[in-house]
């Protein structure tokens, strides 16, 4: 089952010294990078908006708002979050991947079930689907009965203190975002937390080699997320693209930023007055690269549907009531490609 389980990894591949990206890989025509072609088309482009949430920046309800009906993403400074914290939590990612693949391999997650817990390489079960080029590993984080630290590494040895900590801090972040988002909707500060009740947390931890052949490969393929919200750190590699008006347009890494993705579920509660964000990751031919992921979801026997305060004659209904657990088996069965499971839940399509 280890070596089986080995065969899957990206990491693997790239040590062997693969020259040509393998089958599996490679993109079709029209979802490849074209690397070359996008640099020249978002040059000028800009980059998703930051925001600053410490007391210098004055109100950020505003930026906010804006940054969620324009972009559906953005980047926060000042968040409040542990000096140190992110570069902890990267330098310890970076660390388990340059472990050797022996002692990774204690923590392999299943390769037959999607989403479940520990070192993998695949997004979806489906047998048929091309592969990122990527490795990471996935953390149940909250509730606090899905947290088991001793399923998480062991190496270096404050990782598992780590990511505790860093969940704690992405949880009271994602609250605070999640009600400047409610109040720039108009709605009352704590409507979305409480529309989408127990929060369930993962965080993926995701690991992207150096590619062959970067201009046929993605490092995760254009979709949007699944749940309300979702916090990212990068390292200093660029990788990450957020789709703008038909554009690729990369998000600059920022050492000590957040970036925010709104999710389809934070789409369905505002009626579609604000999108999430489609984004993919690219990938390069010489430096690896790596991000942290933090997802704020609902439970699966959570139904959302949208605020009724923003259902007006102007705008009217837009999306049907979905219970969340059947919103995230038709993701894992239908696969990413873009809003395409968002979309299916708009009335009049």
């Amino acid at each position: 089952m280890e070596a089986a389980a080995e065969t899957q990894r990206v990491q693997t591949l790239v040590e062997a010294g693969v020259a040509h990206l393998p089958a599996r890989y490679v993109q079709p025509p029209e979802l490849r990078p074209h690397l070359s072609r996008r640099r020249d088309a978002t040059a000028d482009c800009g980059g998703i908006p930051v925001v600053d949430l410490g007391p210098s920046g004055g109100d950020p309800v505003p930026a906010i708002g804006r940054a969620c009906r324009e972009w559906g993403a953005f980047q926060v400074v000042n968040h409040d979050v542990r000096p140190g914290l992110l570069e902890e939590v990267r330098a310890m990612g970076s660390s388990f991947f340059r472990a050797p693949m022996e002692a990774k391999l204690r923590f392999a997650c299943d390769p037959r079930s999607p989403a479940s817990e520990g070192y993998g390489s695949r997004m979806l079960a489906k047998d048929d689907g091309v592969l990122d080029w990527r490795d990471y590993f996935d953390h149940h984080a909250l509730p606090e009965s899905r947290r088991n630290p001793s399923q998480w590494p062991d190496f270096p040895s404050n990782y598992r203190d780590v990511v505790i900590e860093y969940s704690n801090n992405m949880k009271k972040l994602a609250q605070t975002l999640l009600c400047m988002i409610s109040q720039s909707l108009g709605l009352p500060p704590l409507y979305i937390e409480e529309a989408v009740g127990e929060v369930y947390q993962n965080i993926t931890i995701s690991y992207y080699p150096p590619c062959p052949q970067p201009d046929l490969a993605l490092g995760l393929q254009s979709h949007s997320d699944m749940g309300a919200i979702t916090l990212l750190i990068q390292d200093d590699v660029e990788g990450l693209e957020v789709l703008k008006d038909g554009e690729w347009v990369q998000v600059q890494p920022l050492s000590d930023a957040v970036v925010v993705i709104l999710a389809d579920q934070t789409e369905v509660i505002s009626n579609g007055e604000y999108k999430s964000a489609v984004h993919r990751a690219v990938v390069n031919a010489h430096h690896p690269r790596l991000s942290v992921a933090t997802f704020y979801d609902p439970c699966k026997t959570r139904k959302i549907y949208p605020a009724m305060q923003l259902i007006t004659k102007q705008s009217p209904l837009k999306y049907r009531e979905v219970l969340y657990g059947d919103y995230v088996s038709s993701w894992y069965s239908k696969g990413p490609e873009g809003k395409r499971n968002i979309d299916a839940l708009l009335i009049n399509q």
